[in-house]
C-alpha cells in the first residue's frame, strides 16, 4: 500500500499575511515534521492560485481579500515548507478543490493500492473541499486528515469542517 501525503495550500497568505492567523502559524512546525515523515516521492502539494482579476471572480466577490496572486510573496509556499516540497508535484488550483489532483489520484488508485492523508490550510475551505472531492472520486480509498496539521479560518470553523469530513467517512486523526 502506498501512502501519499497531500499538503494543501501552505502559502504565506494563509499563514502570516493577507488571510493568516495565529492558528495557521502554530501548525507550521507540525506540517514540516509530517512532510519529513513521508518519502519525498509520496508527497504532493497544492497552491491556491489567482490572477490580478481575482476581485472580479465569484470567489473574489464573496471573499474580497486579494490573496495568493500568482508571483507575489503571499502566493509562495512558506519558506521552510517550500524547501521540503522542492521535489514534490505541485498542483496550482484556481479555486478551493483541485479536480486535476482528484483525477490523477483516481488513475493512480486504479493501478495500485493507495491511502491518502491531507494536511494544510484552511481546514474549512480547501482541505475539506479536496478531501470531499477525493472521497467522491475514490470512495474505497482510505482518506485521513491530521487535525494537528490543519487550521481553519476560525477555531469553530476548523472543528465544524473536521465533523463534516468525519461524517463523510474521512478519518480524522490527532483531533
Amino acid at each position: 500500500m502506498r501512502k501519499i501525503l497531500l499538503v494543501i495550500d501552505m502559502q504565506n497568505d494563509f499563514i502570516d499575511a493577507a488571510l493568516g492567523s495565529r492558528e495557521a502559524e502554530a501548525i507550521v512546525d507540525a506540517v514540516k515534521e509530517k512532510i519529513r515523515s513521508y518519502p519525498a516521492e509520496n508527497v504532493i502539494a497544492t497552491m491556491d492560485t489567482h490572477g490580478e482579476n481575482y476581485m472580479d471572480t465569484q470567489e473574489g466577490r464573496n471573499l474580497p481579500v486579494m490573496h495568493c496572486i500568482r508571483g507575489t510573496h503571499g502566493w509562495q509556499l512558506q519558506t521552510d515548507v517550500a524547501e521540503l516540497l522542492r521535489h514534490a508535484k505541485i498542483y496550482e488550483k484556481p479555486s478551493f478543490g483541485s479536480m486535476k489532483l482528484a483525477e490523477e489520484l483516481k488513475k493512480l488508485s486504479e493501478k495500485e493500492e493507495i491511502e491518502l492523508e491531507l494536511i494544510g490550510l484552511c481546514t474549512d475551505i480547501c482541505v475539506v473541499s479536496n478531501a470531499l472531492l477525493l472521497k467522491a472520486a475514490m470512495p474505497e480509498v482510505k482518506i485521513s486528515v491530521d487535525a494537528a496539521c490543519c487550521a481553519g479560518v476560525t477555531v469553530e470553523k476548523h472543528r465544524a469542517a473536521l465533523e463534516t469530513m468525519r461524517s463523510c467517512q474521512i478519518h480524522i486523526v490527532n483531533d
